[in-house]
């Protein structure tokens, strides 16, 4: 799209976002998602939805299967943005994502590191209200303590400070190798993450047996 319109659309996107009436642009935002708009348009819309999915999660239903269309994006922005969305929208309501649940998992193999970055804060925003979702997916997460990047290595014990808190018991099994990673690792904010992960962990095990 000609770059005047791209901006005359942002400018309205910006506008939306800032207003206190999304609920009745929701339609009009996923609107933007169309492809005669521009990659950037399409990015702003996509975290905008997200945004208001964490709020109206019932009202953007209607538009969560073009979102999750973006997983497979050759864009790595947009599949950034669809992958936040679905986590703010999952964050409200969990089974709104469920149907798009293994398309959203196969991101964590995605080649571009900020992607996976994404995909580890989009569970952790699902877990935050259904953490039961992920018990039997936290080898994923603990490998990605291995990543590339250092900003996913930084971010994935995160998941199981998450998990740790509601459901200690899934995140148990993990305990001792976390504890190694906590004092072994050579990167100082994955040494306090994972730390972190344990010791919210083993107090929320000791609520559980004391009560």
């Amino acid at each position: 799209m000609p770059k005047q319109d791209e901006k005359e659309t942002l400018k309205e996107l910006r506008e939306i976002q800032k207003s206190n009436d999304w609920e009745s642009n929701i339609d009009n935002v996923a609107e933007k998602l169309g492809d005669e708009y521009s990659v950037n348009v399409k990015a702003k819309a996509l975290w905008i939805l997200g945004e208001m999915g964490l709020k109206y999660p019932q009202p953007v239903e209607l538009h969560i299967e073009r979102i999750a269309e973006y997983l497979e994006d050759d864009n790595p922005k947009l599949r950034e943005r669809s992958i936040n969305a679905l986590g703010r929208i999952g964050r409200a309501d969990k089974d709104l994502v469920i149907p798009y649940l293994d398309r959203l998992m196969k991101t964590r193999n995605d080649e571009t590191g900020n992607v996976r970055l994404a995909f580890v804060w989009a569970c952790e925003n699902i877990a935050t209200n259904a953490p039961e979702m992920f018990c039997e997916k936290l080898y994923i997460f603990y490998d990605m303590i291995g990543d590339s990047n250092e900003k996913v290595r930084i971010e994935a014990p995160e998941m199981f400070r998450v998990v740790g808190k509601r459901k200690p018991k899934c995140v148990k099994p993990y305990l001792e190798k976390l504890q190694w990673v906590a004092e072994n690792d050579e990167h100082k904010v994955v040494r306090i993450h994972c730390s972190g992960a344990v010791r919210i962990t083993e107090n929320a095990l000791d609520k559980s047996e004391n009560n």
